[in-house]
């Protein structure tokens, strides 16, 4: 066969590679593990129409000396040595917290005495969809609403799960930091109606068979994450999985064309299948690209 790598870019090499974050929020539901699904809009250039994980670009405010006086559960040097970073680490929690809560109008938040945010109360959560949507406008940053509410984020509530940068060749390249949180307990999952306009809690198992009955489309390191999740029963369980985790590697695909047929290659196979998926069932395939 003949393995030439797929580009849809015509200069790949001066494409950048932004950093972003993304989390899996996860509760326990009648028959074990839910994860949040929420579908991309149709009419978005970036995998529009797609369901993923809450999730987005890091920007400059995340990484405001501000911020760390506002976050609970972490500090930026405990957050770097967990990335392998020489410094500005929190700012990928932080910009999952912030994209958690403009996308998903979730906040991961505590009050200052350790209690979970409380929302509740009609006109509290009135107060913090005014929040959400200046935040989400860039009128005022997460840290601002943090000071003003007297609230800490929650960064400890996270645990940081993989890695997956996207494949050369792309016209948008992301570094993406995946991580997983349970969903708080009294605060509804929300969309935007902006970039995203829908929500799923399915099961990893149940979101793989709509996707492969064509129900529901998902990209590949969203499908990829979720098999892994389906080792795990509880919420709980696959927490404390990600917190056991210590070196996490970059996984950074390759998309080939085999005469016709397009591959993904995970370099070092790092899941043990062998390390070359079918591009649009994102199943792996027996033997190596090229061959």
């Amino acid at each position: 066969m003949v393995a030439t790598v797929l580009l849809d870019h015509d200069r790949p090499d001066e494409v950048p590679v932004r950093d972003a974050s993304t989390v899996m929020l996860l509760r326990d539901g009648g028959d074990g593990l839910e994860v949040c699904l929420m579908q991309r809009n149709l009419q978005s250039d970036f995998v529009g129409g797609a369901y993923v994980f809450p999730g987005g670009s890091v920007d400059a405010a995340d990484a405001d000396r501000a911020v760390e006086a506002v976050c609970v559960g972490l500090d930026d040097r405990g957050a770097s040595q967990r990335l392998g970073l020489d410094g500005g680490g929190l700012a990928f929690w932080v910009a999952a917290i912030r994209e958690s809560f403009e996308e998903a109008g979730v906040l991961m938040a505590r009050h200052v005495d350790g209690s979970p945010l409380d929302v509740t109360d009609r006109l509290v959560a009135e107060r913090y969809a005014g929040h959400r949507a200046d935040v989400d406008a860039g009128r005022r940053s997460i840290a601002a609403i943090a000071a003003e509410e007297d609230i800490r984020l929650d960064v400890g509530a996270l645990q940081y799960h993989s890695r997956w940068i996207t494949p050369l060749g792309a016209h948008r390249r992301y570094d993406t930091r995946f991580f997983v949180a349970a969903a708080p307990v009294d605060q509804e999952v929300v969309a935007d109606d902006r970039e995203l306009i829908g929500t799923q809690w399915l099961s990893p198992s149940e979101a793989l068979r709509r996707h492969d009955d064509g129900d529901i489309t998902m990209i590949f390191p969203t499908i990829r994450t979720l098999v892994g999740l389906q080792e795990f029963d509880t919420a709980a369980a696959a927490l404390q999985h990600a917190r056991s985790l210590r070196a996490i590697r970059p996984i950074l695909p390759t998309v080939l064309d085999e005469d016709g047929a397009a591959r993904i290659v995970l370099p070092g196979d790092p899941e043990g299948t062998g390390g070359v998926y079918d591009a649009f069932t994102a199943r792996p395939l027996s033997g190596e690209a090229g061959r």
